[in-house]
C-alpha cells in the first residue's frame, strides 16, 4: 500500500491541478486515471487507499465524480482553499474552451459546410454513446435484479415517458430497500464490523451547507432582481440547478433528459444542435457534464430580451456552469468529513447499486433517442395502447449519418481509435459526403 509524501505547498498544489485540468480529456474514466497517476502514482500526496475511499464517496454524490474527486484531493491537502483551487482548475480550462466553441457554433451554424462537418459529429456521437451504454451495463448489470431495475427504468423513460428525477429516486429506494433484505439481489459485500468514528462533523457539515447554498443561490438571486422570473435566463438557472441535484451515473444519464426537455420542453435548441453540443464536449478538457454549457449559452443567445444576444449568450454560459458545479464543492465540504461512515452505510450503497442499474436503462433511451434523430429527419407519434411513443418516418432515413455512424462505430470498437480521432475523422466525413447530397 502506498504511503503519503509530505504534504506539498499550495503553489504546487496549483501547479500540478493546472496541469490536470489542461490534460483531462477522455471522460471519468481517463480523468480520473490522469489523477491517480499524477496524485497518486507520481508525487504520493496521497496514499492509494484514501484515493480509492475518495472514489468511492464521489461515486455516492450526484454530479462528475471526476469533478469531485478533484475538490476532494484539494480539500485533503490543502483544506478549504485548496479544494476550491484544484476544483476550479480542473473546471476552468474546458469551460473556457467550450464557451469558445459555442460562440463559433453559435455565428456558424446556418452555414452549409459548418452543417456538413458536425453530420459526421453527430453520427459520431451516436457511436460514442453506444459505447458508453455497453460499458457501464458490463460493469452494473452483474444480478437479475439488477437487469430488471435497467429495464424498468427504459420502459419507464422511452414508453411511459416518466421524469428522469422519478425513475433516479424510485430506483435508489428500491436499492435501498433490496439492501436491508435481500443484499445478494445486488452483489454488496460486507465491509465488515463498523470501526470506532471520530465525532460526527455536524458543525462543519452545515457551515458548508449554509456557505455553500447562499454561494450557489447568489446569481439565480440577482437575475430575479433584475431580469425577473420570466426571463430565460432565470428558467436555464432553474432548471440546470435541478439537473445538477439528480445527476447520478455520470454525464450520459441525464443527457436523454436534459436533450428532451431542452428540445421539446422548452424549444431552446433542437436534436441535432443536441448532438452537436455532445461532440463538441467530447473534444475539450474537464467534465462531460460541461454540455449543459453550450445548451446554457445557445438557450439565451437566441432569447436574449432587453440584453443583447451575445451577452445574453455568455450569461447564460456562465449561470449554466455555476449552477452545474457549485454543488460539487459543497458536496466535497459537506461530507467529506463522513468518508468513512458513508464507506459502511449499507443502505446507501444499495440504492447507489440499483441507481447505477437504473442509469443503464437510462442510456440506452438516450441511445435510441439519438439515433431517432441522428439517423432520420422526422418522426412521429404512434399509440401504444395508452400511452405514445415516437418513432422514425422511414421516408426519412439518412443515408450518409447511417454510414458514417457505422464508421464510427468500426473505429471504436474495432480499432479502438481514441474520442477525439474518431470525431475528426466523421467530421471530414460528413464534408465530404455532404457533396454526395
Amino acid at each position: 500500500m502506498a504511503t503519503a509524501s509530505p504534504t506539498p505547498t499550495f503553489g504546487e498544489l496549483v501547479r500540478v491541478s493546472a496541469r490536470i485540468g489542461c490534460l483531462s480529456f477522455g471522460g471519468p474514466v481517463g480523468q480520473i486515471a490522469l489523477m491517480h497517476r499524477e496524485i497518486v502514482e507520481q508525487r504520493g500526496w496521497v496514499s492509494e487507499e484514501q484515493y480509492l475511499h475518495a472514489l468511492n464517496l464521489c461515486h455516492l454524490l450526484p454530479g462528475p465524480e471526476a469533478q469531485q474527486l478533484a475538490v476532494w484531493i484539494g480539500w485533503k491537502l490543502h483544506g478549504v482553499k485548496g479544494g476550491l483551487a484544484a476544483g476550479l482548475l480542473f473546471v476552468i480550462p474546458g469551460a473556457l474552451v467550450i464557451l469558445a466553441l459555442s460562440v463559433i457554433y453559435g455565428l456558424a451554424a446556418r452555414l452549409d459546410w459548418f452543417a456538413a462537418l458536425f453530420l459526421g459529429i453527430k453520427a459520431a456521437v451516436l457511436a460514442i454513446v453506444v459505447q458508453a451504454l455497453l460499458r457501464v451495463a458490463g460493469r452494473a448489470l452483474n444480478t437479475t435484479f439488477k437487469r430488471w431495475v435497467a429495464g424498468l427504468a427504459f420502459a419507464g423513460l422511452f414508453v411511459l415517458a416518466l421524469p428522469f428525477p422519478l425513475v433516479v429516486l424510485g430506483a435508489g429506494l428500491a436499492g435501498a430497500i433490496v439492501a436491508a433484505l435481500r443484499p445478494d439481489w445486488l452483489a454488496l459485500t460486507s465491509a465488515g464490523a463498523p470501526p470506532q468514528f471520530a465525532p460526527r462533523p455536524w458543525r462543519t457539515s452545515l457551515g458548508a451547507v449554509l456557505i455553500g447554498g447562499a454561494v450557489w443561490a447568489a446569481p439565480m438571486l440577482a437575475v430575479w432582481l433584475t431580469l425577473g422570473p420570466e426571463h430565460v435566463l432565470w428558467q436555464i438557472g432553474v432548471f440546470f440547478s435541478k439537473l445538477a441535484v439528480v445527476t447520478f451515473g455520470g454525464a450520459y444519464a441525464v443527457l436523454a433528459y436534459m436533450a428532451q426537455q431542452a428540445v421539446s420542453g422548452f424549444g431552446w435548441l433542437s436534436a441535432g444542435e443536441m448532438a452537436d453540443g455532445l461532440g463538441l464536449a467530447e473534444t475539450t478538457p474537464g467534465p462531460l457534464i460541461m454540455v449543459t454549457q453550450f445548451v446554457g449559452y445557445l438557450a439565451a443567445l437566441r432569447s436574449p430580451g432587453t440584453l443583447s444576444p451575445l451577452v445574453a449568450g455568455l450569461l447564460g454560459a456562465g449561470l449554466t456552469t455555476w449552477v452545474t458545479f457549485v454543488p460539487c464543492f459543497v458536496w466535497i465540504f459537506a461530507l467529506a468529513p463522513w468518508m468513512e461512515r458513508l464507506e459502511h452505510a449499507k443502505r446507501l450503497k444499495g440504492g447507489l447499486a440499483a441507481i447505477t442499474a437504473a442509469v443503464v436503462g437510462v442510456i440506452a433511451n438516450l441511445s435510441l433517442w439519438f439515433a431517432l434523430h441522428v439517423l432520420f429527419r422526422a418522426s412521429e407519434k404512434v399509440a401504444l395502447g395508452a400511452w405514445q411513443i415516437e418513432l422514425p418516418r422511414l421516408s426519412s432515413f439518412d443515408w450518409r449519418a447511417a454510414l458514417l455512424a457505422g464508421l464510427a462505430a468500426l473505429l471504436i470498437f474495432r480499432t479502438k481509435w481514441s474520442i477525439i480521432r474518431v470525431l475528426g475523422v466523421a467530421a471530414i466525413g460528413g464534408l465530404v459526403l455532404s457533396q454526395l447530397g
